[in-house]
């Protein structure tokens, strides 16, 4: 039972992951590739590493995989807000862009 539910995680993790490439692929501004990429990151990483916690037997090796998900839930939006904000000041058709929508 518990390898069908770790499996179920990896696979929704999966789903999410090709849903992030597809965004990516499908998205005309840089700012919105970046959205999508940083949201399935974050949670399709995070949807297969519970799948591995699940799965696991070692507690070390679950409180490994924690950490690592903790560590990518800080740095990923914190990262993706670096390089939105470097776009957006560097971007001289910015304003532009803004007073169009």
């Amino acid at each position: 039972m518990r390898e069908v539910i770790a499996a179920i995680f990896m696979i929704a993790g999966l789903v999410i992951f090709l849903v992030s490439i597809l965004g990516i692929f499908r998205f005309k501004y840089v700012l919105n590739r970046m959205h999508a990429a940083a949201l399935g990151d974050t949670l399709g990483l995070g949807f297969v590493i519970i799948g591995l916690i699940i799965l696991g037997i070692n507690v070390f090796a679950s409180l490994k995989l924690f950490l690592i998900i903790l560590f990518f839930w800080m740095s990923g939006p914190i990262a993706t807000h670096s390089i939105a904000k470097v776009e957006i000041l560097t971007n001289k058709n910015f304003e532009e862009r803004v007073r169009e929508k």
